[in-house]
């Protein structure tokens, strides 16, 4: 299906700025849910590898959103994201829907970009490539990984992108990179680019 809605603003990559108060990117500033982590609490059949390889390891650094943004675009042109499973992790206010959300753009995703933060799963579908935004920042009930059928859609062709994946561990599979986006105080960002299997390092490439 189409995005839904009108086009967002473009957001400014401030250090206090990316995803704050912002509906449609924003990241949730709410507490977690509960302080035991969620693996201890999931079945044992639900239970995956939490630990997943290091094959290759890249580091970056973005000056400002538009370096965000040409990341992103470089990444949309790899023929391996259309089954890749990407891991988001940082801070908030680090900019992880920021670069969601160029990447969707890159790919060619029009309208209104929402964060996932409430409900999820936000699913985008473009010609010959099914798109799945988590945001597990209030995921804390292991019932709803079935109920939802979570494990059917990170089983199935497209592209899987999660956010807050740590709220989920134990459920999700070995990602092929995971992004750590650390924000500096001049409002920069470090990030560093861990490939996690052969897809991960093609994309890397």
């Amino acid at each position: 299906m189409e995005a839904r809605g009108q086009p967002i603003e473009q957001a400014l990559f401030g250090a206090a700025q990316i995803d704050v108060c912002n509906a449609d990117l924003g990241e949730s500033q709410l507490t977690r849910p509960s302080p035991q982590p969620l693996h201890q609490r999931l079945p044992v059949d639900l239970m995956l590898t939490a630990h997943a390889p290091i094959l290759e390891t890249r580091t970056l650094h973005w000056a400002d959103e538009a370096a965000c943004a040409a990341f992103a675009a470089t990444m949309a042109r790899q023929p391996a994201l259309a089954d890749a499973c990407i891991e988001l992790r940082g801070p908030l206010g680090a900019g992880k829907t920021t670069f969601v959300r160029h990447l969707l753009r890159a790919l060619g995703v029009t309208g209104r970009i929402k964060s996932p933060t409430y409900a999820v799963l936000e699913p985008y579908a473009l010609p010959g490539l099914a798109i799945s935004h988590f945001d597990f920042y209030r995921f804390d009930d292991a019932r709803e990984w079935a109920d939802a059928g979570f494990r059917e859609i990170f089983a199935a062709p497209g592209l899987k992108l999660a956010e807050w994946p740590d709220r989920a561990a134990g459920m999700l599979p070995p990602p092929d990179l995971r992004l750590h986006i650390e924000p500096r105080d001049d409002g920069t960002r470090d990030v560093t680019v861990e490939a996690g299997t052969a897809r991960g390092q093609e994309l890397l490439r």
